[in-house]
């Protein structure tokens, strides 16, 4: 995706997607902290006398995006403006819902920001091209959770070689080698219990994703990718309905044990 650019300094990039679901539905899902925490990272909105003023996201252990929220019209559209990564200059952001037809909703997403240079062009575009993979997952919560409740555990851990090596790995540990989209797939013994089926699945980028019955209701994102140097593979387990966090609470020691077991932290040298 190319960034736009006009005479006012602006720098901005648009993502456009159509999902299953109600305005309402979808406003539930992007504009809300359960709702935008069941596909995407924990998430919660800070309120006063009942209106929406700042969002935070959590993106692991010490790692929050806090942005205050700049416009309220649900369930239409809201904008939010924080802190740009790594010195970027602050970013806004555009959420608006359109209704389509068929029992669709579009989703646009506006990112921008002001800039007198091309010097944060690719942050700009990498923020924006992050969305895809959250919104596959985004995808299958409107199509088959809807407004449930949700848990999400994210497991991570480092992994020698290439970002294909930590993929593969990652695979055959879990016993989904050769896996296709479509097919019905569960653990490999000694792994905790999953099953489900395969709904999106490629090797570049390193994603997969399955629509899962067990341990519950929900969807297992799994992923490789490389940070600063360090190749990484990532579980991200959302869980479903109202046994979402009695079920969460079960199997999450269970998937810590197992990926600390397998992936150990490196030794640090002395």
């Amino acid at each position: 995706m190319s960034v736009d650019k006009d005479p006012s300094g602006r720098r901005s990039v648009a993502i456009e997607i159509d999902m299953p679901g109600t305005p309402e539905q979808v406003w539930q899902a992007i504009a809300s902290g359960p709702g935008i925490s069941a596909w995407f990272v924990p998430t919660r909105f800070e309120e006063q006398d009942g209106i929406p003023v700042a969002i935070t996201s959590s993106f692991g252990p010490g790692i929050a995006s806090r942005s205050a929220i700049t416009a309220w019209d649900p369930p239409r559209h809201y904008a939010k403006e924080g802190k740009g990564w790594g010195g970027m200059p602050p970013v806004a952001t555009e959420w608006t819902v359109e209704a389509q037809a068929g029992g669709l909703c579009r989703i646009r997403v506006v990112h921008s920001l002001f800039a007198s240079t091309d010097e944060w062009d690719d942050q700009l575009e990498g923020t924006a091209s992050g969305w895809p993979g959250f919104f596959r997952t985004l995808r299958i919560y409107l199509g088959h959770f809807a407004g449930q409740p949700a848990e999400l555990r994210q497991f991570v851990a480092p992994v020698p070689g290439s970002e294909a090596d930590a993929w593969h790995t990652l695979l055959a540990a879990l016993g989904l080698t050769g896996a296709r989209v479509g097919q019905t797939c569960s653990a490999a013994p000694g792994v905790p219990a999953f099953s489900g089926v395969m709904e999106y699945y490629t090797d570049a980028p390193c994603d997969a994703l399955m629509r899962i019955a067990l341990p519950g209701p929900g969807v297992l994102a799994l992923g490789a990718f490389d940070m600063g140097g360090q190749s990484m593979v990532a579980l991200n387990l959302y869980l479903y309905g109202t046994q979402a966090s009695d079920t969460a609470a079960q199997v999450a020691p269970v998937w810590q044990q197992w990926f600390e077991a397998r992936f150990p932290a490196p030794a640090r040298p002395d």
